[in-house]
């Protein structure tokens, strides 16, 4: 009985974990602060709700395949944010300019 034992649990186990992919993976304490120097070595990120399995609210740094954990309400750190999902978008030109543009290209002297 105790192979049958042994054997349903691991069973369990396995599919627990197919289940649930990040249930081990969820920040359990996260900091108040961060140094200065870490957010320019920052290669990735991502954000933890306090919902599901995670019950903190996190922001997750990745760096040298390290993870720290720290609070989503650090300035700092929302300021990096806003920066980095910024969508970098074309400038408008002026009227003037896409004029001039128009009339190089057929010829004309500006």
């Amino acid at each position: 009985t105790v192979p049958f034992i042994s054997m349903l649990f691991l069973t369990l186990l396995l599919l627990f974990l197919a289940l649930f992919p990040g249930a081990f993976n969820c920040c359990t304490r996260i900091s108040d602060e961060i140094p200065k120097g870490i957010l320019r070595r920052v290669e990735g990120f991502e954000m933890q709700k306090a919902d599901g399995l995670c019950h903190l609210e996190a922001v997750i740094l990745y760096i040298k395949g390290r993870k720290f954990c720290v609070c989503p309400r650090i300035r700092k750190v929302k300021k990096w944010m806003k920066n980095k999902l910024k969508i970098p978008g074309r400038k408008p030109h002026s009227r003037r300019q896409r004029r001039t543009e128009i009339l190089k290209k057929k010829g004309k002297k500006v």
